[in-house]
């Protein structure tokens, strides 16, 4: 073995070491990123279930229901339907800035953790449409007159009875908002649990990549 090869071992071995510790800090780096992320996220959205749980409670205060003014033409019925379901928008608005910084959250997990990884961010905004879009419904189904028809009479409380349970907590086991935020956090603790303990370090990393072979 001449010596002119050792060297050139060395360079080679030298190289190696020196792109290795490069690789090695990028994916460190970027996975400290994305730890950060998946823990603000996570921390997000156990925020969101309680505020949710909060706005969904049956119990509303007095600034809740005497924000509410008579419009013009609006009848008696239709005043008081308003009423009992503003508790909903005051304190949606309440805890807007929360709702608006999960949505913006959503699209740098989508670039650094992967779309198909962001399905929670989904399912929490469809549930949050589907209590305020619960309350909207409700203060026409309130206000519906006329119905002469037995079997539409059913039809019709058997609406009121569905919407009144999305927007008020029954704080029972089954309650079906309840049981679909339950069914997020899981998701996003799913998610956010693998990039926390795995894919911050080179062996999760290179594990990952096996994984896709």
């Amino acid at each position: 073995m001449t010596i002119e090869f050792v060297k050139d071992i060395s360079v080679v071995i030298g190289l190696w070491v020196v792109f290795y510790k490069i690789a090695a800090w990028q994916i460190e780096h970027r996975g400290r990123r994305n730890i950060e992320l998946a823990e603000e996220t996570l921390a997000l959205f156990y925020e969101a279930k309680d505020v949710l749980e909060w706005i969904r409670h049956p119990v509303a205060f007095g600034e809740e229901i005497d924000s509410v003014k008579k419009e013009e033409n609006e009848s008696t019925e239709e005043f008081e339907a308003r009423k009992k379901v503003n508790f909903i928008f005051v304190r949606f608005n309440k805890n807007k800035e929360l709702f608006s910084k999960i949505h913006s959250l959503r699209y740098r997990f989508m670039a650094q953790i992967g779309k198909e990884k962001a399905m929670p961010f989904t399912a929490l905004d469809g549930l949050i449409k589907e209590i305020i879009s619960a309350a909207r419904l409700l203060t026409i189904l309130w206000t519906e007159k006329n119905i002469l028809d037995e079997e539409a009479r059913k039809v019709h409380y058997n609406q009121i009875k569905m919407n009144r349970s999305i927007i008020w907590d029954s704080f029972d086991k089954q309650d079906p908002i309840n049981v679909k935020m339950e069914a997020i956090i899981v998701s996003i603790e799913a998610v956010c649990q693998e990039v926390i303990m795995a894919k911050g370090t080179l062996h999760g990393f290179l594990n990952s990549r096996l994984k896709k072979k």
